[in-house]
């Protein structure tokens, strides 16, 4: 039995009907962008996508001002008000301007900001010690558990009647209602970020070792963050709306704040210099709520909850 094997000119055949397939497209634009091709158009796609996150998360927030602005501008043509009473945007945003450059606002928005951060971080110190020591002890949670929820809910301005019969019209009274307005929060949110930290993470350290401070350190304080970070945001949130009504209510001599200032502008009845304030507020109340945004991204890219 004869056995017959392939001819050369087969195999050249072969060899050559392979070499003229054509290769699938993917694998052509794979082989384009390799080595160093790739590394150079990362940096130009890194770029990309990041513009494309921005215009997403601001394109929203633009929209809405300019809803806003559309309406506040329909109320003033409609004139449902006279003008000295609802001025216009462009009245509002021209002075809001002329505003600005002068020292005197500087001076103001400083001894504002300066109680602000004072009083917040008096509240922070205060409400940690307080939410620490009631998650840890029973009978101090029985106690007065109920008493800072209670102190939360309560709105901040009723504080100052007895604040001034105490510190008089002082610093010390706006303080004493900022405090009491934002400690709470703050002590709540340790207290539920303590209560959620999972028993199994707590029997881990146990075995490891850790006891007294170092169990706060390494594992319950890291472990309840967001929960603090979130009665960190709500304490500022409270601490900057009593700040505001402090300095309407509380005039202390020779300290002319944002609060003051504002409320001069309403004795004068110079309502686009008081829209003019509300604005400023408004303003510095975003831009912190910005930072603890940011603080809270971080902290879940951190722990994975978010893509990096």
């Amino acid at each position: 039995m004869a056995i017959k094997y392939p001819s050369a000119r087969a195999g050249l055949e072969g060899t050559t009907a392979q070499a003229d397939v054509p290769e699938a497209p993917e694998k052509v634009a794979a082989a384009e962008v390799s080595g160093l091709d790739a590394l150079e158009l990362q940096p130009h796609r890194d770029r990309g996508r990041l513009s494309r996150r921005i215009w997403r998360s601001t394109w929203p927030k633009v929209l809405a001002i300019g809803i806003v602005l559309l309406i506040w501008q329909i109320a003033v043509w409609s004139e449902w008000k006279p003008i000295y009473v609802l001025p216009s945007p462009a009245t509002v945003f021209t002075d809001l301007g002329t505003v600005i450059t002068t020292g005197d606002f500087w001076d103001g928005v400083r001894v504002t900001m300066t109680r602000a951060f004072t009083g917040f971080l008096l509240a922070v110190a205060i409400g940690t010690i307080i939410g620490a020591l009631v998650s840890q002890f029973a009978p101090l949670r029985a106690a007065i558990g109920s008493l800072i929820t209670g102190l939360q809910t309560m709105p901040s301005i009723m504080w100052f009647p007895l604040a001034i019969l105490l510190f008089q019209l002082s610093e010390s009274a706006i303080l004493f209602v900022v405090v009491l307005g934002a400690a709470p929060s703050v002590a709540n949110g340790l207290i539920s970020g303590i209560d959620y930290v999972p028993r199994t993470w707590l029997r881990v350290g146990q075995v490891l070792g850790m006891r007294g401070f170092a169990k706060y350190r390494h594992l319950i304080l890291p472990a309840s963050l967001p929960s603090f970070i979130s009665g960190l945001k709500q304490g500022w949130a409270f601490s900057w709306r009593s700040l505001m009504a402090g300095e309407l209510l509380v005039i202390v001599p020779g300290a002319l704040s944002i609060g003051v200032r504002m409320q001069q502008a309403r004795d004068l009845s110079d309502s686009s210099l008081v829209i003019s304030y509300i604005i400023v507020v408004l303003v510095i109340g975003i831009l912190i709520d910005v930072l603890f945004n940011t603080a809270d991204n971080a902290l879940r890219k951190r722990w994975g909850l978010v893509g990096s």
